[in-house]
């Protein structure tokens, strides 16, 4: 697929992800964290724990992104 040559990284684990984020609570730290930790070694750019603390702050007081490239 594209996003695969794109990404680099496999169809499975881009649904994978997909499924974590619909059924997850976006409002669970804990399923954010886990989210944003697989994206980031995804992507292989590295989230600070500040980065990612600032992310889930950011994610908890509803103030999401309309792109996932703006978190990084």
């Amino acid at each position: 697929s594209r996003v695969e040559k794109k990404t680099k990284v496999d169809k499975g684990t881009i649904i994978s992800l997909a499924t974590k984020l619909q059924n997850g609570n976006l409002n669970d730290e804990t399923s954010l964290r886990e989210v944003i930790s697989t994206l980031s070694s995804l992507t292989g750019k590295n989230v600070s724990k500040e980065k990612e603390d600032k992310i889930v702050d950011t994610i908890l007081k509803g103030k999401v992104p309309k792109s996932v490239d703006k978190m990084f």
